[in-house]
Order: structure tokens, then C-alpha cells, then sequence
């Protein structure tokens, strides 16, 4: 799938930014901040919202929304509740060169897309991610806040971009080609990890810069250390699924998952007088529990 890589000024200068939506009145605030975007010169962009409920709920909204930001926009009925389905609805609309997603409870800097733009040039990459920072409400504990577990960074492994996520991200459209998202993790979670593992698979390459920047409000559901435990414990899942996927032993993963989490508790443990890093330690524990719990074959964990 490797895709030889022409200078951003030989190609057509057009991106369409994805949307996937699921009953979120906030959707309205995200496109806001795309009218609010500084395109570099001659740079154009389009908008495409996905609505992934049963009925088209979001459309009125979402048309006033492009009307309001004088936004190039397209809405989407992809019915299903099926992250999957609206996020490869998006790709089948993608005409462009160049395509972005942002999370439908995101805003973004008026630079972020500029930033994207420009990273990917600089990098000769096929994908790059941004960061997203979480916002915590007043009232949200110190621990969560001081932690900062909600937060979104691409994690890099020996300099190199692994696994990767759709809540910020712009990415080559060849470089993706006929590949999708796989609706069979569209409500379990996961299904963005495994697409962009497959990209890397082909031959795409990764980027990250933290100066592409959206945020992303906590709300009072995800405010828990329940919440924060779950998640790890099924994004461990799914780097199991990946992993074993590219060759991996599952007796190894387990092993290695289980040494893991008896040194998170031991880290636990000694922070037990720290609310903030028995926490963070116990949020790292689950993860490699979800390792073990992929690695021995349990059925997926459905967070959505």
C-alpha cells in the first residue's frame, strides 16, 4: 500500500474534514470552530457529517451549523449506532487529496488544520495525529485533573507512531486506498487502532505533532476512575487483537501482561498515600489486564 509521496504543492489543495455524529448537540460547536479555521494559501476545505443514529436527528442542526459557518458541507444519514458505519461513510464521500477527522464533542485551534497540513509536509508522512487536551469541569477531582488521564497523545514507540486514533488526525487518502473501518468493533471500541495498525501493516507512515490542537470536554459519565479503568482495560484488549495479528504468541502476551500487572500493583502499592499515582497506576494495570484478557481470548469489552 505504499504510496509515492509528492510535495503537498504538487497536489490539489483540498481536505475534507470527517464528522462522525451520534446525538450530540455539541456536533454544532465542532463545525463552528472548522468555519473558524485559517487554511494556508489556497487551501480549501469541505465538511462532511456522518449521523450515525437510527433516524436522520442530526440533520437540522447540522445544515444550520454549514449555513451559520458559510461552511462547503455534506451531511450523511449512515444509520446503524455503529461507529464503524459512519466513519466509512465518511471515507466513501472523500474526494479529496486529503482528509481529516475530528471528534463530534471536540473544538479545534483556528491553526489546527494549518498545522496538520504543514506537519505533513515537513514529514513526508502518509498520517499524522494531533493532541487533544481534555477539559475538566470545576468540580472534577484533583487526582483526575493533576493525572490528566483523559488526554489524547500519540504514543511512539522506538520514534515510531503506534496504534493511532480518529479524534485527530489528517491522513493521505491514497494512502488508505479501499481499506475500512471494521464494523465488527464499531460499538466495542478499538476499530480506529486496528484501521491505522493495518495502514502501517501496508506500508503508511505515522507522524505526530503536539501543535495540532483539539479539546475535548470530560463529562460527568467518564469522570470516574470506573470509567478510566474500562477504557484501558478494552484499548489493552485491542492491542492484543493487533499484536497477535501480526504474529504475535499468545502464551508470550499473557506472560508478559501478567508480569506487567503485578508490577502496576506493586506501584499501586507504594503510592497508596498519593491519590493521583495509585490511580494512574491501577488505570496502567488494567491495561495489561486487557492484554491478558485478549491474549486468553475473553470477549471484547463494549464501552458504547
Amino acid at each position: 500500500m505504499t504510496v509515492p509521496l509528492s510535495p503537498l504543492q504538487d497536489t490539489p489543495k483540498m481536505v475534507d474534514v470527517c464528522v462522525c455524529t451520534f446525538r450530540r448537540a455539541t456536533v454544532a460547536e465542532t463545525l463552528a470552530s472548522l468555519a473558524g479555521q485559517t487554511l494556508p494559501d489556497g487551501w480549501r476545505m469541505r465538511v462532511i457529517v456522518a449521523d450515525n443514529d437510527d433516524q436522520p436527528t442530526a440533520r437540522e442542526a447540522v445544515e444550520a451549523a454549514f449555513a451559520a459557518g458559510k461552511l462547503d458541507g455534506r451531511y450523511i444519514h449512515a444509520p446503524a449506532r455503529n461507529i464503524s458505519i459512519a466513519r466509512n461513510a465518511c471515507l466513501e464521500a472523500v474526494s479529496a487529496p486529503f482528509a481529516a477527522f475530528i471528534d463530534d464533542d471536540e473544538t479545534a485551534d483556528t491553526d489546527w488544520l494549518a498545522t496538520l497540513i504543514a506537519h505533513l509536509d515537513s514529514s513526508r508522512a502518509d498520517i499524522v495525529f494531533g493532541r487533544v487536551e481534555a477539559m475538566y469541569a470545576p468540580n472534577a477531582p484533583d487526582w483526575m485533573v493533576d493525572g490528566d488521564l483523559h488526554s489524547t497523545r500519540a504514543v511512539l514507540r522506538n520514534g515510531m507512531v503506534d496504534g493511532g486514533y480518529t479524534c485527530n488526525v489528517l491522513f493521505r487518502s491514497a494512502a488508505v486506498g479501499e481499506l475500512r473501518f471494521d464494523p465488527a468493533l464499531g460499538r466495542t471500541g478499538g476499530e480506529d487502532t486496528t484501521f491505522f495498525s493495518q495502514l502501517y501493516q501496508g506500508g503508511a507512515r505515522a507522524s505526530y505533532t503536539p501543535d495540532a490542537v483539539v479539546y475535548e470536554p470530560v463529562p460527568a459519565s467518564r469522570s470516574t476512575l470506573d470509567w478510566l479503568m474500562k477504557r484501558s482495560f478494552r484499548s489493552g484488549q485491542t492491542w492484543a487483537t493487533v499484536a497477535i495479528g501480526k504474529g504475535g504468541k499468545r502464551t508470550m502476551l499473557a506472560m508478559s501482561a501478567g508480569f506487567k500487572i503485578m508490577f502496576c500493583a506493586g506501584a499501586a502499592a507504594l503510592g497508596v498515600f498519593s491519590a493521583k499515582a495509585w490511580r494512574k497506576a491501577a488505570v496502567r494495570g488494567a491495561l495489561h489486564a486487557g492484554v491478558l484478557g485478549g491474549a486468553l481470548g475473553k470477549k471484547p469489552l463494549q464501552l458504547y
